[in-house]
């Protein structure tokens, strides 16, 4: 009898222990293990399955030993390729010379890997430490966590867990839980006065975003001669980490070296983010799922959680905010804002929604005129299809004003730390998530940056004005030309 193996796992259907024949199957059967359909299925002649000894990983990215993002459980590895496809086809990232490691940290090969081979890098015991040493620990969370933390107890797609997900940090011992949506608010009135600022100047355009960790060292390895056009904003959890350790700490009297700050986040990349010496405040990073593991261990009941409130001062902050765990939030919040810095005035419930910035088409384009004022804006999600449009910006051939990248297809709500479901269903749990974060904001008070009282108080009493002094002082980066890395040989770092 025959054998077949699936192309892209290595999942074997045997026809001697199998009740139906393989040929016999419905051309809508899947692989039970990666969820490919039975085309990439290809038979193994007289049933023979050879591998050498030294092909071992032939097929899998290899991962440095310090990589701060990702780690293989390598008895786990089945040497299919999923990864390595999921960084070329995902990532633009080519895998021709396995001498040089190229990893922009964005753990979308965690979330396709159908064996659990990869995960993202294991650090909760540095939480446990810093508990035993009687720190004062500050968790915050980022937009997305909340839309699918509770996929890992069995709660609905893109379940709102706010209030769950805040007592259950408080369950594990965190003294404050904050809320990113803060630090983007914060990111939004910088952001917007830089893009405002270079419009008039017609300097360094079209802008890009620069929350997505993964695109900024994606940028800084292939694209080098465009960093000037990154605007220089540090992410919603760098500007959050930099306020909490100087604004927090100062306005109540605490040494800040008494702190130890967590940053709970889809992301892996922000692993790696928080090791950049430019970005400075965030001691820890944990993911969904890796929150999601604590808490099982520690058997808390998460579904029966009563809701608590964030803490106040750096807490809860607009809709906004909320959506910049979305494709095209971080575009939309920062034309909210900036439509009322240019006319000075609010937009009402009516038009506040920017919707050519939303959708799951993985470049969007649009224009949009505030007051006689014509952005030309791009959004663009999967890092693979930006290269046309960076290419454009490269020859000094592109239209665009601003353009908003982010690595992950989906936005945040897709990060390589968030939990993984079947390729089939991944389109489907997206879009949920998007549409739990959108439905808050539509219910929220406040759904412009500028109107966040706590960011009013911040400037007031700390900042100043955008751009300026202390806001420049903390909440400002620079970046640095990586491309080394793909020319400096570190084959003695590989697994």
């Amino acid at each position: 009898m025959a054998k077949y193996k699936c192309t892209i796992c290595g999942y074997i259907y045997d026809d001697d222990k199998e009740e139906v024949k393989f040929e016999n199957l419905p051309d809508s059967w899947t692989c039970p293990l990666c969820g490919v359909p039975k085309s990439l299925f290809e038979k193994i002649e007289d049933g023979k399955i050879e591998e050498k000894k030294e092909d071992r990983f032939s097929n899998a990215v290899k991962i440095s030993k310090d990589n701060p993002s990702i780690e293989r459980i390598e008895e786990k590895c089945i040497n299919c390729g999923v990864c390595k496809n999921t960084c070329e086809k995902l990532e633009g990232i080519k895998r021709e010379d396995e001498k040089y490691i190229v990893c922009v940290n964005c753990g979308q090969c965690v979330q396709r890997c159908p064996t659990g081979a990869l995960i993202p890098k294991r650090e909760n015991g540095k939480l446990e430490n810093a508990h035993k040493d009687g720190k004062i620990c500050i968790a915050y969370t980022s937009p997305a966590v909340r839309v699918a933390i509770g996929e890992e107890f069995g709660m609905e797609y893109g379940t709102f867990a706010q209030g769950k997900l805040v007592a259950a940090l408080k369950e594990l011992g965190f003294d404050y839980v904050f809320d990113v949506t803060f630090g983007a608010d914060l990111t939004i009135m910088e952001e917007a006065s830089e893009l405002l600022k270079r419009v008039k100047e017609n300097k360094n355009l079209p802008m890009f975003t620069s929350c997505c960790p993964a695109w900024v060292k994606y940028a800084e390895i292939y694209y080098p001669e465009l960093l000037s056009n990154i605007s220089t904003c540090k992410s919603p959890i760098g500007m959050q980490g930099a306020m909490v350790k100087n604004y927090f700490s100062e306005k109540n009297n605490i040494d800040q070296n008494k702190l130890f700050t967590v940053a709970i986040t889809p992301c892996t990349a922000k692993k790696y983010e928080i090791s950049r010496e430019e970005i400075e405040g965030t001691d820890l990073v944990l993911t969904t799922t890796q929150i999601a593991d604590m808490l099982k261990e520690k058997q808390i009941d998460f579904k029966n959680l009563e809701d608590k409130d964030y803490d106040k001062m750096l807490g809860e902050g607009t809709g906004a905010g909320m959506i910049f765990g979305n494709t095209g939030g971080v575009m939309e919040a920062a034309l909210r804002t900036a439509y009322h810095m240019i006319t000075g005035k609010e937009l009402t419930n009516n038009n506040i929604e920017f919707n050519v910035a939303r959708g799951m088409e993985n470049v969007k384009e649009a224009t949009v005129n505030i007051n006689g004022i014509v952005l030309n804006i791009a959004v663009i999600h999967k890092m693979a299809d930006a290269k046309p449009i960076l290419e454009d910006v490269k020859k000094g051939k592109s239209k665009y004003h601003y353009i908003e990248i982010m690595n992950c297809e989906g936005g945040c709500v897709g990060g390589g730390g968030q939990p993984k479901t079947i390729d089939e269903k991944q389109i489907e749990v997206k879009e949920k998530r998007i549409a739990a974060l959108y439905g808050k904001d539509k219910i929220q008070k406040n759904r412009c940056s500028y109107q966040n009282p706590e960011i009013i108080s911040a400037y007031k009493e700390y900042l100043g004005e955008p751009l300026t002094g202390k806001a420049k002082e903390l909440l400002h980066t620079t970046y640095r030309d990586k491309s080394f890395i793909i020319k400096e040989e570190i084959a003695d770092k590989n697994k």
